[in-house]
Formats: C-alpha cells, structure tokens, sequence
C-alpha cells in the first residue's frame, strides 16, 4: 500500500496544507501536521466526505453504458458507374447492478432503479400469462387424447360414469366440465408462480425462454410422438364434438403449419446431400503400359501421390511424383494397394500409323548410293565431277561436315547419292547412311591407302548388309599406288573379284574424270542384281537425312523417299514432330509437287527440326499425327528426366569421396542437326576423371538471347557452328563478359576444347635435384643455433630450396635453410667441392655425417590424353 505525507498530496491535488488539514479533521482523520502519513484507506475516506459535502453519491456507480461504433463499406453497381455506400453501425447497451436495484436499499435508489423495477414486473406479469397459456393448452390436449381413446375403445356410458366418479374421489376425469378444468388449470398455475418469485432471477429467466419459444411446439411434438397417427382423427373428432378448448388447439395448431412446413422443406433439403459410405474397399482398374508416371499411377488408383511415393520409399525406391516408373515396379504398387492392373500397348496408335498399306503395283526404282571413306580422300570431289558442281569449294575447310543428299540424271538411269562426313566425328552420320542405302562406294586415296574412317565405313557396310564399291581415287598423283589399297582393304576382308572376291575395285580420277563411266556402270549392275522395287503411289514413307533452322523459312528437313508418294499438302510426322507440308524443294532450290522413291527433297512446314535418322510418314490426317508427335515427345521427355535423375545420383557418389570434378560448361548451336550431333558426341568424349564437358543446351538455329542468359546463368562457354549471334544475345554476352567463339570446321573446336579441359587440369608436382652436401661438424651460435659444417659433394646448394635431412640414407626432417654461410659471409648458393655452414630451421638434431640434400619442386602442365 502506497503512503505519502499530507504536505505531498497537498502538492498533488493543488490545495493549501492548512485547508487539505482542516477538511481531514472534519472527515474524522487523525492528522495534525503536514509531515503525518496518508494511507489509500484514508484518501478514500476523505474523498467520500468531500463527494458528501457537495451534495454528490458516494457509492460505486450502479449503470454502465457501453457504446460501439462500426464503419463498412459496400460496393454497388459494376465498371465505371460502381458506388462505394459506407455503413455505419451504432450499438450502446446499459448494464444495471442487480444488488442495487433488487435490494432492500430500493428506496435510497432514485428515480431510475424504481423505473427499472416497475418494467421487470410488468415484463414479468406478461411472460406468466403466456406461461399459463401454455400449460392450459397442454391441459386441454392431454385431456383430448383420453377421450378419444375411450371413444375407440367403445367405453359404454356405465363406465364412463365410473371413470367421472373416480375423477371425483381424485383421479383424472376423461370429459370434465370448462369451470372446472379453468378453475384447477388456474390453482396450478398459481402456485407455479409461486415458486417461479420464490427462483433465483437468473434461474427464472431460461425458464421463460424455454416456455415462450418452443412450449407449444414442444407439447404438440410429444403429442405427436404418443399419438402418431391418431392425431388427426383425434383432432376431427374433437372438432365435432364441439369442444370449445379442442377448438382453441386447433386454431393454434393450424397458425404454427407453416412453421411445420418449413421445417419438413429444410429436412428434405439435408437428406438430398446425404451420401452413404462406401462399406467395401473400391478396387480400381489401372491400365499400364511399358512406363507410367507416379502421378498418373495415384490418378487412376484415386489416390494421393504421395501415398505411392511411400510405398517407393518402402520399397528401397527414391522416386518423384513426374518420375517414370518400369512396369514391374508399378505392378508391384498396384498389387500391394489392393487394386488390379491391364497391361496395355502404348505404341499402338504409332504402329497402326507407322504401317502403311499399300494398294499399287510394285515398280522399279533408282538406287541410293552413299559415298564414304576417310577425310580429304577426295568424296565430295568425286561427287562434284558426276554431277557437273563444284560443291567442295564451297565447304568450310574443303571438308564436308553434313550429308548431302543429290539426285543426278546419269547415261545409267538416274541415281540418288548421299555424300556422308569422313571426319572422325561423323560416325553416327555414317552409320545412318549406310542404313539408308542401297550400295556404298568406299572412296580411298591411292597415295594415302587405308585409314581409320575407311576401316570403319567398311565395318557400317557389314552391319547394314550393304555391298560395296571401291573407288581408288587420285589416280592422276604420281604418288599413286593401287596395289597398296587392294593388299590393305583385303586384310580387312574386301577382296576384289580377281581375287575371288565380291568386291568391284574401279581406279578413277576426281580431277581428270578417269574411271567416272565405269564407276558408274558398277553401280548400275550392282543395282540390277538388287532387284530394287517399291510402291510408286500412295502415302509416302522414309528417313530424314538432315534438318535444320532457317531464319526466313522455319524448320526445314531434307527427307529421302523410299516407297509412296510425298506431296505438297501432306501431313507428316517425322520423330517426335509434325507438320502440312508447305513446299517441296529439289537439292537445287527449285519448287517441286511431289517426290517419288529413292528421291531426296526438303520440305517446309514442320513444328521443329527432326533428328537425322527418324522415320517419316504420311498421316490421314493432322490430328492423328499430332497425337503420335505428344506420344513420341512425351516419351522422350521421360527418358531425358530419367537420365537426368541417374546423373544427379552419379555425381553425388562421385562427390562422396571429396573430389569434384571440374567441368566446362558449354552452350553450342549448329546450321544443322547432323553437326549438331556429331559436335556434342565429340565434345562428351572429351575429359577423364578430374574434368569434362557439359552441354547446358544444344539447338539447330542462329543463338538467341535466350541462349545468352542461359549461359550467363549457367558460366558457360557459347560456340557457334556455322552460325552466329543475333544482336540483342552480342549484346548480353559482352555485359556478361562471357567467351563467344564461331567455327566452321569442327575439328578446329574440338581442338580448342580440348586445350581449354587441359588448362583446368591441375598442374603435376615434379622434384628436381640440385644438391647434396655432407655434414663434417657441428658448431653451436649463439645467433643461429646449431650450425652444420658441410662439404658440398654434388650439384649446388641454394639457400632458398627445400632440403631434407638424410641418415643413413632414410630422410628423417624435410623443411627449408635457415642460413647458409660461406666463411663469415651469407651466400644464396655454394657449389660443388666448397665448404659452407648451414643451419636448418626449426631442426637441431642434426648429426655428424648426416646428408642435406636440396631439391626444387616444379609443376608440369598435363594434357587429359
């Protein structure tokens, strides 16, 4: 309790002493000087003296008023003509004391409490009237019942004169007279009143409740539940019989059916959304093909992904929900969650596409030569001199680096040539010519023989079960020996036919035409003892050959026909790809309507560029074909995720060990898909276990700005084959300050790559000996400490190498010189054949006889060969 002195409250309250002494006195407090002390109890005591004196209440207010304001908007009307109304709520609530108001200090009250008083006891007559109401009402009911069931009954009138004798000697009468049913009714509800003053006020009133609201719908409901049925016949009967209280029910009855009625709508309205729960377990059928994905798996099973990525879990399996799951695995899912399984055809819809049926006759068609053998044995060149161009000057390098596809009208009937790469790099370009063709002619220069890409163009010969046709080239060279690539090519199984081979060996000239006729009548008769034939209508079917980005045109694919009829207007799907084919073009640019077999075009109109090597087909309509495109491309997107996956586990386990690869991150676009492919299977060759090339995107086109951030994000290297950069993506990767490199000649950037993987390389650490020096004494400084006299017996010691202490040939201490003395001089080096001292950091236990050998540490560059 807080206490201050009077001259203090004096100061608070801003009253002289002597006035705040003379009203305490007069209050009845015992101070008499302004240094006495004043507790709370007194301050309260002189506060109601004062409060009294001028005429004001001294008790604790008896009403409190509570006031609430509440502002909302409303928004009405919609666009421009809309108006914001705001809506203010006011609520105020008086709370009266019941202690003051009911207590025995009524009269001392004022004016307000008796007001208050006067209304509880009007409010309370009302609610007793309405409370007797109901009780009468359910006097007179229960009453009804019994009298209806004695008239069912068929009580004779004997009996019911002694059922009104006993209701005279005490028990209840089955028909008893208005006056006195009001009289009795009225004595009970007087004494219920009696003992509704004698409740509590706070017990009374949900009594009150109870009886105003639901007193006659609550009688009526028991009512109901006894009778059930009987209740109209009950009330008819009552109706009849005149019965002026059995009128008064109805009445009532009839005011509250359309209470009833909304309460029946409002059950019926529940029971429509009721449902019943399943009592078995629903088991669904799941139709599996060879892959699905844990998403699609919980979808038809109608259940939550995340439940089958548990039983994964369980199950050793660490999956996502787009990850693809093998058949068997999702089998085993769909046994162990109670369902049952089919097993479907996913490539149905692309086989039935796939098979096209033909109703024509089979014709003969024209042969499809490729033409293969190592780099700059002159293939292109060849070409060149058949078909009357000069394609070779034309080429980066004098190399080709895509195939090309040629159709030529020869004195022989027509043929169709492709031209395949003989860079190391183009294997897979070779090898999808060798299966696209009917023979191969084996190029091989008669001053260079046999090389690697020559042995491998005849291994793909082998494999697609081609013949072959060697074209010894550069006859015209003085250097020329043809016997040298006969005795070479037989070691590898191509013998010529007058050795008893299968082979035709024809020498020719790239330059001076030498042999061209009889290259070409080889050919011929290879073709005619193939018995080349296929289908001259109908849809067209074969395999694209390349395909590339144009800026002005779009997509563009270079397919060859191989059975069919390919039309402008067609719709293709070629891969995961789809298209109307907008226009047909010749190897020379010239628009053509249609192309048969064995005849190479491009065509325009595809959604993207196919990858060398896919089939195409001619689909019914462009529907189908897109259906099978999604198919296709969904298919491969799961195949690049699951890659990716294996990847991402690959490298945590190779990071386990503490050592990280590095890695050359690289963005690379090419004029065509052929490059493109050949340029990163080489680029992914490159590396070994310390560094490696990764391809952070790949594409057929000029490189974007897309491509420039992507790089910028990822730090990566941009090359451009036969490509170049737009200006917004200069302009992004000069503000990056990342390396943009273009090339022409792929070999030119494998080459650079392979230099750039050789300087990540960390450097090899390589020891060099320089000298060696034998302890002969041992003097001890009080400078440098311990000083070893040594003779110099090989090399040069240097002051600044790194040494080792020797004993007995086993190194015991490797550190560095603290000194190296010549005389009382400090040299950098004393060589062989001269004394010197030497003192050796951080080491004094070196003996008599002991050898210092010096030696340097040098790093040599490594190269990933």
């Amino acid at each position: 309790m807080s206490e201050v002195t009077v001259k203090q409250l004096a100061e608070s309250v801003g009253t002289p002493v002597e006035k705040l002494l003379t009203q305490m006195s007069a209050a009845g407090l015992p101070h008499q000087q302004e240094l006495d002390s004043v507790n709370d109890d007194q301050k309260q005591k002189l506060l109601s003296h004062l409060k009294s004196s001028h005429g004001e209440s001294s008790d604790v207010p008896n009403k409190i008023t509570l006031k609430r304001k509440i502002t909302t908007t409303l928004k009405s009307g919609g666009g421009s003509k809309s108006k914001t109304v705001s809506i203010e709520v006011r609520k105020k609530r008086t709370y009266v004391k019941r202690d003051a108001v009911d207590g025995p200090e009524v009269e001392n009250a004022g004016v307000a409490p008796v007001k208050v008083e006067a209304d509880r006891a009007s409010r309370r007559a009302e609610e007793d009237a309405k409370l007797d109401a109901a009780r009468l009402k359910a006097s007179i009911e229960k009453k009804a019942k019994e009298e209806q069931v004695n008239q069912k009954a068929e009580v004779k009138p004997s009996n019911l004169a002694k059922s009104s004798e006993s209701g005279a000697t005490g028990k209840p009468s089955a028909n008893p007279a208005p006056g006195d049913l009001a009289g009795a009714e009225a004595k009970a509800g007087k004494e219920d009143r009696t003992s509704e003053k004698k409740k509590h006020p706070k017990e009374r009133e949900p009594a009150r409740r109870t009886e105003e609201g639901g007193s006659a719908d609550g009688v009526r409901k028991a009512g109901h539940k006894k009778g059930g049925k009987k209740t109209e016949v009950q009330r008819a009967a009552t109706h009849r019989s005149g019965n002026k209280h059995q009128q008064m029910l109805t009445a009532l009855d009839e005011d509250s059916f359309s209470a009833r009625r909304r309460k029946a709508k409002k059950a019926k309205k529940n029971l429509e959304h009721q449902f019943e729960k399943p009592t078995a377990p629903v088991i669904r059928m799941v139709e599996m093909g060879e892959n699905i994905t844990v998403a699609d798996l919980a979808q038809q099973m109608s259940v939550k992904s995340a439940d089958v990525v548990k039983i994964l879990f369980k199950m050793g399996v660490m999956a996502t929900v787009n990850q693809p799951l093998d058949q068997d695995t999702a089998i085993l899912i769909t046994e162990e969650m109670g369902h049952k399984y089919v097993i479907v055809n996913d490539n149905l819809l692309e086989d039935t596409m796939m098979e096209v049926s033909y109703s024509g006759e089979i014709g003969p068609r024209a042969p499809v030569v490729t033409v293969m053998g190592h780099v700059d044995h002159g293939k292109t060149s060849l070409l060149d001199y058949i078909r009357k161009s000069r394609v070779t000057a034309g080429e980066s390098g004098g190399i080709t680096q895509h195939i090309g596809a040629y159709h030529v009208e020869s004195s022989r009937g027509m043929i169709t040539f492709l031209d395949t790469p003989g860079h190391a790099a183009f294997t897979a370009m070779r090898a999808r010519g060798a299966k696209a063709t009917d023979v191969i002619i084996l190029v091989v220069a008669a001053d260079d023989g046999v090389m690697p890409q020559t042995i491998e163009a005849v291994a793909h010969a082998r494999a697609a079960n081609v013949p072959i046709v060697v074209a010894i080239n550069k006859m015209d060279k003085e250097s020329a020996d043809p016997e040298r690539v006969i005795n070479e090519l037989s070691q590898h199984g191509v013998i010529q036919e007058s050795w008893g081979g299968d082979t035709q060996f024809i020498q020719v000239s790239a330059h001076s035409g030498l042999g061209i006729d009889e290259l070409l009548e080889a050919i011929s008769l290879q073709a005619e003892l193939l018995e080349l034939k296929a289908h001259h209508s109908g849809p067209g079917k074969g395999v694209v050959i390349e395909s590339s980005l144009d800026k002005g045109r779009g997509a563009v694919a270079t397919v060859l026909v191989q059975s069919g009829l390919l039309k402008r207007g067609d719709v293709v799907l070629a891969g995961s790809f789809y298209g109307r084919v907008r226009a047909l073009l010749d190897e020379t640019g010239k628009p053509t309507g249609q192309a048969g077999p064995s005849i190479p075009v491009e065509i325009l109109g595809l959604n993207g560029t196919p990858n060398a090597g896919d089939e195409f087909v001619v689909a019914e309509n462009e529907r189908a074909a897109r259906d099978v495109a999604d198919l296709r491309y969904s298919r491969t997107k799961g195949a690049i995720q699951s890659l990716q996956q294996a990847a991402k586990l690959d490298a945590l386990f190779a990071n386990m060990d503490g050592s990280e690869r590095k890695v050359l991150n690289v963005v690379l676009k090419a004029d065509v898909r052929g490059s493109l492919e050949a340029i990163t299977g080489s680029l992914l060759k490159l590396g070994n276990d310390e560094v490696k090339v990764n391809i952070v995107s790949s594409g057929v086109g000029a490189i974007s700005e897309s491509d420039a951030n992507l790089a910028i994000t990822a730090h990566a290297v941009v090359f451009g084959f036969n490509v170049r950069a737009t200006g917004n993506a200069r302009e992004a990767i000069e503000r990056g300050g990342l390396d943009l490199r273009y090339y022409n000649v792929i070999y030119d950037l494998i080459d650079d790559v392979r230099a750039a993987l050789n300087g990540m390389l960390s450097p090899e650490l390589r020891e060099e000996f320089v000298g060696l020096a034998v302890v002969r004494d041992i003097f001890n400084s009080p400078k440098y400490g311990q000083i070893a006299g040594c003779m110099v017996i090989d090399g040069t010691v240097h002051r600044n190498k790194q040494i080792r202490v020797l004993r007995e040939e086993v190194v015991i201490y490797q550190g560095e010189l603290e000194s190296l003395r010549r005389f009382k001089d400090d040299v950098q080096d004393v060589r062989q054949g001269m004394e010197c001292g030497i003192g050796v950091k951080n080491y004094t236990d070196v003996q008599v006889d002991d050898k210092i050998e010096v030696f340097d540490v040098r790093e040599v560059a490594r190269t990933i060969d």
